[in-house]
């Protein structure tokens, strides 16, 4: 089949990736170009808050993998994404150098003020480009994979595997919260200064952010449709709706999910390195079990099992948290357990669902 005629038999695929298409030509014109005092014009906090959202959408599709095509729900998919934010962070650490409040050429401010002496092992190579890059899919991929062989290779499921998957980031949180661990304690990584040599801050560096984050989302998305269309796709689907015929059948289980847990896994990995240099922070605030569960809200309130659901659903509750935690930040909480609960009884395909119901009405 051809390329495009794939895309298009998806509809909903077909509008992510033109709104996409759009949202590149358009954000960079108004942001760049457009007057600021137009009505026209896209402010740069604007363009950060839209780049956020597409790494939320490409974490959400991420999840979607496991859990709407292979049945693995997982709550500690927010491991991943800080652990490939926190490879993105030490590069962006790394190229600080002798600009740093201490001065160091080496050593990171928070490692000076610490009294370290010397740059840690494991962070040697960071200050080159394409290691930090390999470190953002490696650092998931390899904990994924190692998690995912003990646990299914157990026959680990349900529930049981959800509970684990969330003490893998508990306990994840609770190290990098300790200052010995070496990576910067409960402040985190942050300063950062520039990225190949572009300042952080300024204006075009933020439209270059934007534009690599909407193509990541693509280019994610693409790869898991392939991978759900493939005939491997269709084996992980079975083993959804029926692992024990699978298993009856001949299929070595564990083997196919370990495979869709690691790359849903470097999935996550890049979209958190694509989101800390645009809010210029990572700290052990991103382990923290709740956005793993935010996580799981987001992609039941698009529709699980579609993909463009799973990225419908991160910017729409992601925007609404926007609005609430300005307006009401103490009932955030609130609506987003009760989003929960009214798209678990009322909406259990989420928006996806609906609108299916009513194009099939109309």
């Amino acid at each position: 089949m051809r390329p495009l005629q794939y895309i298009m038999q998806d509809r909903g695929g077909a509008w992510l990736l033109g709104l996409l298409a759009m949202a590149a030509v358009v954000v960079p014109i108004a942001n760049l170009v457009v007057p600021s005092d137009s009505v026209f014009h896209v402010s740069t906090y604007t363009v950060t808050l839209l780049g956020k959202y597409l790494c939320f959408a490409l974490l959400a599709i991420a999840l979607d993998l496991v859990w709407g095509y292979c049945g693995i729900l997982s709550l500690g998919h927010g491991a991943f994404f800080a652990l490939g934010g926190y490879a993105m962070g030490m590069h962006l650490m790394r190229q600080i150098g002798e600009r740093g409040v201490y001065g160091h050429p080496l050593l990171p401010d928070f490692m000076v003020f610490l009294d370290w002496e010397q740059l840690p092992w494991y962070w040697y190579g960071f200050d080159m480009f394409w290691f930090a890059m390999l470190m953002v899919v490696f650092v998931p991929g390899l904990l994924a994979f190692v998690f995912g062989w003990f646990a299914f290779r157990s026959r680990v499921s349900g529930v049981y595997l959800s509970i684990m998957t969330q003490a893998l980031t508990y306990a994840l949180m609770l190290a990098f919260f300790r200052n010995e661990f070496g990576f910067g304690g409960n402040n985190g990584l942050t300063d950062f200064k520039e990225l190949l040599g572009a300042n952080l801050q300024s204006d075009a560096t933020r439209i270059v952010l934007f534009l690599s984050s909407a193509f990541a989302l693509a280019a994610g998305y693409l790869l898991c449709r392939w991978i759900v269309r493939s005939k491997l796709g269709s084996v992980v689907t079975a083993l959804r709706d029926a692992e024990s015929r699978a298993r009856f059948l001949g299929y070595r289980v564990e083997k196919f999910q370990v495979w869709i847990f690691t790359i849903s896994a470097m999935l996550a990995g890049i979209a958190g390195a694509l989101y800390v240099p645009q809010v210029g922070i990572i700290n052990p605030g991103e382990f923290q079990p709740l956005n793993s569960i935010e996580l799981v809200v987001w992609v039941a309130v698009g529709g699980r099992g579609t993909l463009y659901g799973a990225a419908l659903g991160a910017v729409v509750v992601n925007y609404a948290k926007t609005i609430l935690t300005g307006a009401f930040p103490e009932v955030w909480l609130f609506a987003l357990g009760a989003l929960f609960v009214v798209v678990t009884l009322a909406l259990p395909h989420g928006i996806v669902g609906v609108w299916q119901r009513l194009r099939s009405k109309a």
